[in-house]
């Protein structure tokens, strides 16, 4: 617990407040969709994301086999890591469309770069793998801050402690402030 004396923090156990302008942000997931046209018939693909590059993803007409071959895929990368991503199914029919990537764990919160694709290994007429962000990340006001960590909302006034986690902080107002 941090003690206040005269508008200044002068001890903090946990560490020194974080200060912003305005009320804090709870930031945003990162969703990205990858689209896959043309009509393949097999072969693979690789996503990049930071610099590192899944192995060979084996296309499949079943969409829940496809989507589970891309999941592992990214969660292998060392940028990405175990439950760092969540991949569904949108608007795939046979293996052609859609898969959403919504990313999590050390990744939630945060504004990401967009993934890459290559389909070149790809086999049928004209196949093609595509990748977009859908949802932009929004980096949560804090990020990185321990539960029990203080904000100071220099604009409006207001103190607030991190009751959520640190890599998606929720800020919650301290007291009874107005």
């Amino acid at each position: 617990m941090a003690i206040i004396s005269g508008g200044k923090v002068i001890e903090g156990a946990i560490g020194e407040p974080y200060l912003v302008a305005g009320a804090p942000s709870a930031g945003t997931d990162c969703v990205q969709t990858i689209t896959i046209g043309g009509t393949p018939t097999g072969g693979t693909f690789t996503l990049t994301f930071m610099g590192k590059t899944t192995a060979a993803i084996a296309w499949n007409a079943t969409n829940n086999t496809l989507r589970d071959n891309v999941d592992a895929a990214l969660e292998a990368l060392s940028t990405i890591g175990t439950g760092g991503v969540t991949t569904a199914v949108g608007t795939m029919t046979a293996g052609i469309g859609t898969l959403t990537v919504t990313f999590a764990g050390n990744l939630t919160k945060a504004v990401l770069p967009v993934m890459t694709a290559d389909g070149t290994l790809l086999t049928g007429t004209s196949p093609t793998v595509a990748v977009a962000i859908t949802t932009p990340g929004v980096d949560a006001t804090g990020r990185g801050a321990g539960i029990g960590q203080l904000l100071v909302d220099s604009t409006n006034g207001k103190l607030y402690i991190n009751s959520g986690t640190a890599l998606a902080p929720t800020w919650t107002v301290v007291g009874s402030q107005s």
